[in-house]
């Protein structure tokens, strides 16, 4: 399973990518918001200059041919640009067009089989399941992803699994059993995907026996 980062603040994409352990970004306009980013455009291609994996930028048009519009425009600004199309009839309708443009799209907010499937049929390159929004309204949003996976593999479809909207470390373990190929996911839960109690303790302890023995030594 691979991890992309989920936000739009280049600190955070800077950080993770020192780390060495993320291979794509996703964000929306909330995420904008929230990073204080009003040039859009400015973002994206800032974004994937710092990431050459998929970077996933959303169209906002309620139609097929303004998605479609908007995806042309925005594909052009970096290589590595996805296009974020919802899963609606007007967004299928567009991934299919888009698709056939050879225009990456990650057909998101998903919230069933169904939606995961249409999408795929059309030819989107990646499906963007939101489990932590499904369990909030009391789904099990993991155990659909195992759904969608094992039916894309029973089927041979090459639509690669977004687990998203992921809330904290116990999604991403349960991202991975479930056969998720991507886990994108915030900073804050990077961040506590490495942190263990434990190892923090073991550390501190041998350094303290390391002093220890210098002490004696000397």
């Amino acid at each position: 399973m691979r991890i992309f980062l989920d936000t739009a603040n280049v600190d955070q994409i800077r950080q993770a990518k020192r780390l060495g352990v993320i291979s794509g970004v996703t964000t929306n306009p909330s995420l904008m918001f929230q990073a204080g980013r009003a040039d859009y455009r400015a973002a994206i291609q800032e974004i994937c200059a710092i990431e050459s994996g998929p970077v996933s930028a959303e169209v906002l048009s309620p139609e097929a041919e303004g998605m479609v519009e908007e995806a042309r425009e925005v594909s052009k600004w970096a290589a590595n640009v996805a296009i974020k199309i919802p899963a609606t009839v007007a967004g299928l309708e567009a991934t299919s067009i888009l698709a056939r443009e050879n225009i990456k799209v990650n057909f998101t907010l998903c919230f069933s089989l169904n939606q995961a499937l249409l999408g795929a049929l059309a030819g989107a390159a990646y499906t963007s399941l939101f489990v932590g929004r499904l369990d909030d309204i009391g789904h099990d949003g993991m155990e659909l992803v195992k759904e969608i996976v094992e039916v894309f593999n029973k089927y041979k479809l090459s639509t690669e699994v977004i687990a998203a909207s992921i809330r904290h470390p116990l999604h991403c373990v349960a991202a991975a059993k479930a056969g998720a190929h991507i886990a994108t996911v915030p900073y804050n839960v990077l961040m506590q995907m490495i942190q263990h109690p434990l190892t923090s303790i073991g550390v501190t302890r041998f350094a303290e026996d390391w002093q220890r023995i210098t002490r004696a030594e000397g």
